[in-house]
Formats: C-alpha cells, structure tokens, sequence
C-alpha cells in the first residue's frame, strides 16, 4: 500500500483544513488508517484511526470534538477534517495503514505516507 497525503497550509487559529490521503492498491478497505503528526523538536503523535469499515474510531484525547477522521474505501482515501485548529496543532501531518484502530494508536504503519504540513498563526 502507498500512501500521500495532502492538504496540509498555513490557517489562522480558529480555523479548519481537511487533509486527504490517498491510498494506491486494491486492498485498501481492508486496512485500520489512521494520521499521525510530529511537531519540530516533538515525538511523533498519534492522532485519529478508523477502522477498516469507517465503524469505529479512536482520537487522540487533544483533538477530541475538534478533529474528525473519516474514509471512502471506494475512492480509497482517509480524510481527517480539523477544526478550531489551535498553533499546537502545527505539525507534519501524516497518515499511516494498520492491522486495526487499537494497533494504530500505538504501532503506526506498517504502511507510511508522505506528511503534509500544517502551519498554524496565532
């Protein structure tokens, strides 16, 4: 599976972007997705996952209420829509395909994307 994500700009705090990543192979909807960000001198983050069918979905406790992961298997593409965007939030942003949303929370890939970056002016 090859991942690419894109999406990723410069947006005021407050704001919202809706990044994509988009999936090549036909085994896509068989796959946990999920995103992960890593912020300049940070560890990298988990966080949002969704299942294989969209049925269920994890959030990491920072963007809980704001951010909302959601997928098309019939365009194989994930999307994470980010909302009330806080400069925490800045990050390269980058999405990942996994055995199921428990093993994504802990164990990102084993299928990685290109990040997208996220700019976030106060």
């Amino acid at each position: 599976v090859q991942l690419q994500a894109f999406g990723g700009g410069l947006v005021q705090a407050g704001g919202s972007l809706r990044l994509s990543c988009t999936a090549s192979g036909r085994t896509f909807s068989t796959y946990a997705m999920g995103w992960f960000r890593r912020a300049p001198g940070k560890e990298r983050e988990f966080v949002a996952a969704i299942s294989w069918s969209g049925g269920t979905t994890n959030y990491a406790d920072s963007v809980k209420g704001r951010f909302t992961i959601s997928r098309d298997n019939a365009k194989n593409t994930v999307y994470l829509q980010m909302n009330s965007l806080k400069p925490e939030d800045a990050a390269v942003y980058y999405c990942a395909a996994g055995p199921n949303t428990v093993a994504l929370t802990t164990t990102p890939g084993p299928y990685w994307g290109q990040g997208t970056l996220v700019t976030v002016s106060s």
